[in-house]
């Protein structure tokens, strides 16, 4: 058929760059999607026995299907949409993988899964794999911004649907669609992708990044079958932003300055197992905590003035379970101030939610909403019962070098998974891009089959 897609629309252009092969990846941008592969593994394998994990992982082994894909905890092989589906819900079970503030969401763990599953059922190189990857997050960070904060803040999950879309767009490039082909892909994306915020605190929440990448393996294969949607269904009057709470988009050009600059470059890495809108605040009290060596007993209370838009997020007041306690900036904090890893997934359990020493300092914390702070920020004071005034500003936009993020990783992986997995799992990426399919995705296979051991 004839495409009627407009040249410049949203869509079209998010097509466009998920199957130009002429398109040009910076070390740099290459470098940072290892990091991010490395670091969703490591966080996937990790979270392939929480019960969310457990529960998709029997919904998909009932069904069985054709062998196409590796799965986490699953010793055989299953159809590369279901695959996407349980290692997308895997990866972000523990909510404890990367985040992007372009949008506010997690795009590895809504792309990573589509771009396995598609490329190994493809039998695609681990170049065209990390490429994919890289174009799909790219994507879901471009199209993200530009649906921007109203989308967001009508209670979208921007990991769901900005997510899908990447998805969508990495599963495209690695199936070899034309544009016309993609833009359908896309549009059919628009009308599959779906998550609501108010889900956080529940299984539902990671699900969300299951399901997007679930939706663009669907999506992309659909649409390589001849499947027909509309191809501006992301901006057409009547689509997916008017329809959404993004109006006309936030950005005038969400693609511009592509290839040369790679967006996704400033996605943040998680070091405190919990929502990502409380680690401003949770570095900004630890910093405090270890300079001016408080204790919980020091602590009179605490203000966190924070981006208004993390009040319906992350401001549980009472949490009573350990997955609510990842979303409660208040508890959070107070772990902090008394001395609790939180970088440990065993500190965020039920019964701290009941520990009456952690409730009484949450209690203590009073959470400001300040428009001049922005997403990535948090201004922290701390009265202590001396008299004493302490603040410290913490913003994580500040960039961090490379050898930096990479060391924190490596330890963040060997907490997880143990320092000999952890350093066998960081030399399967670092050569990523140069293993063929015949020596990739056994070892994939093996990863993954063993998760749930």
């Amino acid at each position: 058929m004839t495409s009627n897609m407009p040249a410049t629309g949203i869509t079209a252009l998010a097509a466009s760059i998920a199957v130009d092969r002429a398109l040009r990846f910076p070390a740099a941008a290459l470098d940072v999607a290892r990091l991010s592969v490395y670091d969703c593994l490591a966080v996937a394998i990790a979270g392939a026995r929480e019960p969310v994990s457990v529960a998709v992982r029997e919904l998909v082994s009932g069904e069985g299907g054709t062998a196409q894909a590796s799965a986490i905890g699953l010793p055989a092989r299953i159809p590369a949409r279901a695959a996407a589906m349980l290692n997308g819900t895997a990866a972000h079970a523990l909510d404890y993988d990367d985040t992007h503030f372009d949008f506010v969401g997690h795009p590895t763990v809504a792309v990573l899964p589509a771009a396995l599953a598609v490329a190994e059922q493809r039998q695609a190189s681990g170049k065209d794999l990390l490429e994919a990857f890289l174009t799909g997050v790219e994507v879901t960070c471009r199209v993200g911004g530009w649906l921007g904060r109203p989308h967001y803040n009508a209670g979208f999950h921007q990991t769901a649907t900005s997510g899908a879309f990447g998805a969508t767009a990495a599963a495209a490039r690695l199936l070899d669609l034309d544009a016309e082909r993609a833009a359908h892909a896309l549009g059919l994306a628009a009308t599959r992708a779906s998550g609501l915020k108010c889900q956080f605190g529940t299984m539902a929440k990671p699900f969300h990044a299951g399901m997007a990448a679930s939706t663009g393996v669907e999506s992309a294969t659909l649409a390589a079958l001849g499947f027909v949607a509309r191809p501006d269904a992301i901006e057409c009057a009547g689509g997916f932003a008017t329809t959404h709470g993004a109006g006309q988009g936030c950005l005038d050009n969400p693609f511009d300055g592509l290839p040369e600059a790679f967006r996704f470059v400033d996605v943040q890495y998680k070091f405190h197992a919990c929502c990502h809108g409380t680690h401003p605040a949770l570095e900004a009290l630890h910093g405090l905590r270890e300079q001016h060596r408080l204790t919980a007993g020091d602590v009179e209370h605490v203000t966190l003035a924070i981006a208004p838009q993390w009040l319906p997020v992350c401001c549980i007041a009472q949490p009573a379970t350990g997955l609510e306690a990842k979303f409660s900036l208040a508890l959070t904090g107070a772990m902090v101030l008394a001395g609790v890893d939180t970088a440990s997934l065993a500190s965020f359990s039920d019964a701290c939610c009941q520990d009456p020493s952690l409730t009484d300092l949450a209690r203590r914390i009073e959470i400001r909403p300040d428009p001049a702070i922005t997403d990535t920020a948090c201004h922290a004071t701390v009265l202590t019962r001396s008299g004493a005034t302490l603040s410290r500003h913490v913003d994580l936009s500040t960039p961090a070098p490379y050898d930096t993020k990479a060391t924190k990783l490596k330890a963040k992986a060997g907490a997880l998974l143990g320092q000999a997995s952890a350093e066998a799992l960081w030399t399967f990426v670092a050569a990523l891009d140069t293993l063929p399919a015949a020596a990739l995705y056994p070892r994939l296979h093996d990863w993954f089959a063993d998760a749930a051991a």
